[in-house]
């Protein structure tokens, strides 16, 4: 799968929950995202520039974030979707997906089981979609 393709499937999919996602097309998508991300970023803070705050003595800068937060609101479904669906070719339920609420240790699992290969053939989420 190409990275337009990932593209393509996963807004095509914007909430389908159900079936599998192949590993190139979650890691596809994720590329998209940060990158996404980061032009989003960038045209904020191209743009809009940043704001400064006092707080406590201290002094932080941040950007307004309009088209950042555009970006997200827009990709926020897709993304959830192609995290169960990819969990559902490694043969998870997507309800593992709560993990990401454990800090450090959450992250680490789900990120090996996201890198891991998919189960071969038919499981209990759809047909093979390598095949």
């Amino acid at each position: 799968m190409t990275f337009m393709d990932s593209i393509s499937a996963c807004f095509s999919k914007y909430i389908t929950f159900s079936g599998r996602a192949r590993r190139s097309e979650f890691w596809w998508f994720i590329l998209f995202l940060i990158v996404g991300g980061m032009i989003a970023g960038a045209a904020d803070a191209a743009l809009f520039g940043s704001n400064v705050i006092m707080l406590a003595g201290m002094e932080f800068s941040y950007n307004a974030g309009y088209f950042a937060n555009i970006f997200s609101l827009a990709t926020f479904l897709p993304a959830w979707a192609v995290e169960v669906r990819r969990l559902h070719d490694t043969g998870r339920s997507g309800w593992w997906l709560l993990l990401w609420l454990i800090p450090v240790i959450g992250f680490i699992i789900l990120l090996v089981w996201m890198i891991g290969k998919g189960t071969e053939g038919d499981n209990d989420y759809g047909s093979d979609p390598v095949a």
